[in-house]
Parts: C-alpha cells; structure tokens; sequence
C-alpha cells in the first residue's frame, strides 16, 4: 500500500478510536467492515465515508447523536444531509474535507475535551473512556449536586393544607367570640432518611469504581448525619469517616489508602451478611435507602447472597441495585448473584456513563421515584 493509502488508513482508525471513546459499539468486526466499505469510495468527500461509518460502525439508535458528534469535531465539519431518493450520497456532501494529520489518533478526543462539547462525555460508557477522559468525568461527578430524601414522621406542624388542626381553630374562636374565622390546617412533617451505599470495588467493577466513590462521597458530603458507605470485594470496609472530608481528592486519597481489596473478587454474600451484623441491625439501614454498585459477579455462595438480601429488605425502606452492564443491548440479569438478588430489588437501574449517576444521585437517592419506581 502506497503512503497515500497508509496515511487515510491512519485517519480513518483514529476516528474509530474517537468512536470507541465516546462509547459507540465500534469492535474489531465493524471497523475491518467500515474499512473495506470506504475502500470503494472516494475518502476526500466525507458525505459517502459519513453514510458508511454510520451504517457499518453504529450498533444501535442510541449511538447515532454520538456518532454525528464524534464525525463533526474529527472531520471539522457538519453532519452530511440525507441524500434524496435516485441521488448518490456524495452529491450533498460538504466541499471540503479537513482530516488530522496522521499520528494525531490519540489526541483527538482530547481536542474533543478542550472544545466543551462534553455532551458526548456525558452519555458515554465510563469503560471506553481515555484515562484523560476519566478524569474529565470524575471532575463533573463531584459536582453533582445529590437531593436529600426525605421520610415522612408522625409529628404534624402547620400548613397551607391538610386535615383541620381543631385545637388552633377552637383558640381562634375564642378570640373572636365563637366564630372561627380562619380554619387552621397541618400535616406530617419530613425528616430526611437514611441511606447506605455498598460499592462494589473488584476487578470487573474497576472501569466503574472510581466514579462510583465519588458519587458516595457526593452524598455522604452532603448529608453527613444520615448517610453510610462502605465498600465490598473480599472484605468489607466502612468509608464514612474519610467521605466526610470536604476535598474530593482528600476524601478519595484517604479511601485509597483504606480498602484493602481493590480489583479483586466479590463475594457479596459474605459481606452483605457482614454488613448486616455489624451496622445494619443496630440502625444504619433500618428504613433506610439502600444503594448496592455491582455487576452481581458472586464468587461465593449466591444462596446466601438470596437469604441477606431478604434479610435487607425487612430491615431498609428501598433497595436500588446498580449494575453498569444493564446499560448494554440486550442485558438480562443472569448471572447467579443478580439472579439471587432481583426478587428483593426495588430499582434497577444502570450507572454507566455521567448521565446515568446523576439520575441516580437526583430521581433515585434524591427521592424523586420514591413512591414506587419501576424494577428496571
């Protein structure tokens, strides 16, 4: 191959780096396929190499406005126009074409960064990140603002509406000789509920865990009398005392330095079990809302992962389980730890990408879909 040839193979590899970044499904399989489809056609109109990434390396509909995103800030220019019916595609392609120079694979995403478009960030896979990347989101994970829930007590105070508040009303009547003029009102008040988060630091979670620790470190910061985090792998270590530091970077040096068992297995039976006996009957998760961040990989026993899950369900007021694998086409839970947990789920839901752990920290933990959320 001549080097005209090897420099717009260069090019077209680094926009499928740029692709997998973003978190678009663009493997081996598709890329050789994008390859061979932009072999046939005419790489200096970017309209027929645009139809054919889009047909060859897009996996799913919801990877289409990342795609256009990546294609607009490697190749500098807009998203081609579909073609109308009888017409070939290059006919609506833009007049030029600007690729990078050959070499420049890597620091595409990058410029991607420093641009402020980070809406294709926000929504990608945290696994298909760049370590740059990584620290781009970790930075916005900390400043995600989590609600606190709230419960409801049996104290009432006064308020616009709710039931009548006899006594005050018969008080005013008293003022004013018999006749009540206002009526008086009050309802139960709030007092914001306990929660537990359980993350999961093993190896298959490790594309994962960092965020996930800065989330509960976003949560127990802001609610420092009502929330517990610990992690699980083979041991189980409480996290609260250094998530309460004010610092991000602190807090996760001081957590660093406290797990013992980063990226090996899970035996999240053991620990649950563990965490039950030590915290959770004495009080932490005793109505509480119960967060777990795991892929459900069990190396122990999954039947007594089953029986603590039941045993955490009688005691906490909602269990939200966080798996980054729902986020993926097609995902059932059948791994034998997510089989023997999901009858005791209350929320499903994912956690993958930027996005997803801020639903989590505002709709979820935030209370929003207290009232009853769907499983999944």
């Amino acid at each position: 191959m001549h080097t005209a040839g090897r420099d717009a193979t260069e090019t077209l590899l680094g926009f499928v780096r740029t692709l997998r970044a973003a978190g678009v499904g663009a493997d081996t399989g598709r890329a050789a396929a994008f390859l061979r489809a932009v072999d046939t056609l005419d790489v200096t109109r970017p309209g027929p190499v645009y139809w054919a990434g889009r047909l060859t390396l897009c996996s799913s509909g919801a990877e289409l406005a990342r795609y256009d995103a990546c294609f607009a800030h490697y190749f500098g220019g807009a998203r081609p126009a579909p073609a109308p019916l009888g017409r070939t595609l290059a006919t609506t392609a833009p007049a030029m074409w600007n690729p990078p120079a050959p070499g420049d694979g890597d620091a595409d995403t990058t410029g991607l960064l420093a641009a402020g478009d980070t809406e294709v960030l926000r929504s990608a896979d945290m696994a298909a990140l760049t370590r740059e990347e990584r620290a781009a989101v970790a930075r916005l994970v900390s400043r995600i603002s989590a609600d606190r829930p709230r419960r409801r007590t049996r104290r009432l105070r006064p308020a616009a509406h709710g039931r009548l508040d006899h006594r005050r009303m018969l008080r005013a009547a008293l003022r004013t000789g018999g006749d009540p003029v206002r009526l008086p009102r009050r309802h139960r008040s709030t007092r914001p509920r306990r929660v537990v988060l359980l993350i999961d630091i093993s190896g298959s979670m490790a594309p994962y865990a960092d965020a996930l620790l800065r989330l509960a470190h976003v949560v127990v910061r802001g609610h420092p009398g009502h929330t517990e985090a610990f992690s699980v792998g083979t041991r189980l270590t409480r996290l609260t005392p250094q998530m309460r530091m004010r610092d991000p970077a602190a807090a996760l040096a001081a957590v660093a330095e406290a797990i013992p068992d980063w990226s090996g297995g899970t035996r999240l039976g053991t620990e649950l079990k563990e965490f039950l006996d030590l915290y959770g009957r004495r009080g932490a998760a005793r109505g509480a809302l119960a967060v777990i961040a795991s892929d459900g990989w069990e190396r122990g026993d999954a039947a007594l992962l089953g029986t603590q899950m039941a045993r955490l369900a009688r005691l906490a007021h909602r269990i939200v389980w966080v798996n980054p694998h729902k986020a993926q086409p097609g995902y059932a839970p059948l791994t034998a730890g997510m089989r023997a947990a999901w009858p005791h789920i209350d929320d499903f839901v994912s956690g993958h990408s930027l996005d997803a752990l801020e639903e989590l920290a505002t709709a979820v933990i935030g209370g929003r879909r207290e009232g009853g959320g769907p499983r999944a």
